[in-house]
């Protein structure tokens, strides 16, 4: 069995992320996801909030493969149990659930692949996952960033994917909407869970 292990901030959850979660649905036999606390970031939203946002993500992704009149593989699932500070810790959670024999892939965005090198036991953790980098706008993958993780045991591949040039700083900073999908935008408008939302909700009302 293949699962593709991809966990991400969702903060907030964008049409670039479920971009991402169509593409390896198709690639794996198991698409697991999750909200992280990254300890590279600050984030804005509770982590619960971010793992709801998710899940209304992937419900949307089969409500929409369903009104094109496809099935729906129906093989991603929110695993928000496996989200941990330590991505080697959520990697040993998951062989206890599926398994020792069981194939990992751990998915990160290009944005990432700089960073991976100061994680926690990162040496330990490439033993333990194959890597796939999805390439995102404006985060290229340059070939000292890849040498510095296969000098540490990384299995690399690059995904035959770009994401969408949208991202949740776009949102956050600028509350450009047109990253999000709809039922993310009436989850945050239904909860007021950012800063941008209020001001733009306050501008409309002035109006």
């Amino acid at each position: 069995m293949r699962i593709a292990l991809f966990g991400t901030s969702a903060d907030p959850p964008t049409a670039g992320h479920q971009k991402i979660l169509r593409w390896l649905s198709e690639c794996y036999d198991w698409v697991a996801v999750w909200a992280a606390d990254n300890p590279f970031k600050s984030h804005q939203t509770p982590l619960a909030h971010r793992a709801t946002m998710l899940r209304l993500l992937i419900t949307d992704i089969d409500a929409s493969t369903t009104l094109n009149n496809h099935t729906p593989r129906q093989n991603i699932a929110l695993e928000q149990d496996l989200s941990s500070f330590r991505t080697l810790e959520t990697v040993e959670k998951a062989k206890s659930r599926w398994g020792e024999e069981t194939e990992f892939t751990l998915v990160i965005g290009s944005d990432l692949l700089n960073q991976l090198p100061r994680w926690y036991r990162v040496a330990d953790l490439l033993q333990q996952v194959q890597l796939l980098i999805v390439p995102r706008p404006g985060y290229a993958i340059n070939e000292s960033s890849l040498q510095a993780v296969q000098n540490l045991g990384g299995k690399i591949a690059i995904a035959s994917l770009t994401g969408i040039d949208v991202s949740s700083t776009a949102y956050r900073e600028h509350g450009d909407t047109e990253a999000l999908t709809p039922p993310i935008v009436a989850y945050i408008h239904q909860e007021h869970l950012y800063k941008c939302q209020d001001a733009t909700t306050k501008r409309y009302q002035l109006r």
